[in-house]
């Protein structure tokens, strides 16, 4: 089911049939080969081929399509709101999502620079409303969700989705050929390896990280191995991820009340 085009009686009808799903993506650069939507086009890709499958268990919501991209600003082509108001945003709109009196909402989310505020923005909730409603909210990001099916599992041959990569371009490419342009991948410079920071995943994580903006380690915007990307890669990518948030999905519908246990 669709919040968009529904009207309210019908949606007041579903509030204890219902999880929300609540698709996050964002507008900014992906190098010199894929849209600035490419966030948003493939979270909204993953949550509507779900919806088709569940439309009983789920009740879609327009995805939102600015996340929290200052980091990518260097490059242009970026739609972008402070981490600040992102969280803000997101707290306000599930608010509106619990008034309508919906308690089981997933966010499910595309951008890697919207995790952080995405936490705050449940920790807001969580102290606002565990002692009254009690929702359940669960953050999903669709390339975590999927586990190693995203992290180097064969026939994928980097380890891991970063950004314009081999991953996300498989999946564009599977997804939105046209909006592709193969001919101008270019593997992007970037830092010399320390042996503490996985700029590209080149080093295993060792308990430290380093924050830096996009144009500080990517020469083009891209990262990881996008010449690696194809179309069936990209298949194989879009069946297992949205098995796993099926998956998720069958489970999060069954979960009970996750109640207070002090007295």
């Amino acid at each position: 089911m669709f919040f968009s085009g529904s009207t309210y009686p019908s949606l007041n009808k579903e509030t204890s049939n219902k999880i929300v799903l609540l698709p996050l993506g964002a507008i900014e650069q992906h190098g010199l080969h894929l849209p600035v939507s490419t966030d948003t086009d493939i979270v909204t890709a993953v949550a509507t081929y779900a919806e088709s499958k569940l439309p009983d268990d789920i009740l879609l919501c327009p995805t939102l399509a600015y996340g929290s991209s200052h980091h990518h600003q260097a490059f242009g082509g970026t739609l972008s709101v402070s981490t600040q108001l992102y969280t803000q945003l997101v707290i306000e709109i599930v608010e509106s999502v619990i008034k309508s009196g919906f308690t089981k909402i997933i966010l499910l989310n595309g951008h890697g620079g919207n995790i952080t505020p995405l936490k705050q923005a449940l920790s807001v909730l969580s102290n606002r409303y565990d002692a009254t409603i009690n929702p359940t909210i669960a953050l999903a990001t669709y390339w975590e969700l999927a586990g190693k099916t995203f992290a180097g599992e064969l026939p994928m041959q980097s380890p891991a989705l970063s950004h314009a990569c081999e991953y996300e371009t498989s999946l564009m490419l599977h997804l939105f050929p046209g909006n592709v342009l193969m001919e101008k991948v270019q593997r992007a410079a970037r830092p010399e390896s320390n042996g503490y920071i996985a700029w590209e995943d080149d080093e295993p994580y060792r308990g430290v990280t380093v924050v830096k903006q996009t144009e500080f380690v990517s020469g083009n915007g891209c990262s990881g191995e996008p010449q690696l990307a194809t179309k069936e890669k990209g298949q194989y990518l879009f069946e297992h991820v949205t098995k796993a948030l099926l998956d998720f999905i069958g489970s999060f519908k069954s979960w009970p009340e996750i109640k207070k246990l002090k007295p």
